[in-house]
C-alpha cells in the first residue's frame, strides 16, 4: 500500500468512525469525544452520549469535566453522580476518585468509611 492508498484508507476509518458515533453507537462516540472534538464543551457532549448509555470510562471523563468545569459549569454532586455510575460497573478510576470525593467530602457529605470503601474495590 502506498502514501496515497494509506492516508485514503485512514480518512475513511475516519468518516466511518464518525458516522458510528452519529448513529448512537457508544464506543464510536467516546473516541470521537477523545480525538475529534473541536473543544471541551463538544466533547462534553459526545462523552455524555456514551455516558448515557452505560460507556463506564466516559462517565469517568465526563465526571472529570464536572469536577473541574471543563466543557461545562462546575458541579461536584454531578460529577459523583458520574463516578458513582462507572464505579459501580468496576471502573478503578471512578473508584479512586470517588473515594477521595467522600474522603474531602466534595459533592457528598464527608464520610470516610465510604472513602475507604471506594479505596478498597
Amino acid at each position: 500500500m502506498d502514501r496515497f492508498e494509506t492516508e485514503q484508507h485512514e480518512t475513511e476509518a475516519v468518516v466511518e468512525s464518525i458516522e458510528q458515533a452519529r448513529r448512537g453507537d457508544a464506543e464510536a462516540q467516546f473516541h470521537f469525544a477523545r480525538t475529534f472534538a473541536a473543544d471541551d464543551v463538544e466533547a462534553a457532549k459526545w462523552y455524555r452520549l456514551a455516558a448515557e448509555q452505560g460507556h463506564a470510562e466516559a462517565q469517568t471523563y465526563l465526571g472529570s469535566m464536572y469536577s473541574i468545569g471543563e466543557g461545562v459549569p462546575q458541579d461536584d454532586q454531578e460529577a459523583v453522580k458520574w463516578y458513582l455510575l462507572a464505579a459501580e460497573q468496576g471502573n478503578a478510576n471512578a473508584q479512586v476518585i470517588l473515594g477521595v470525593m467522600y474522603a474531602d467530602g466534595e459533592g457528598v457529605p464527608q464520610d470516610h468509611q465510604e472513602a475507604v470503601k471506594w479505596y478498597r474495590l
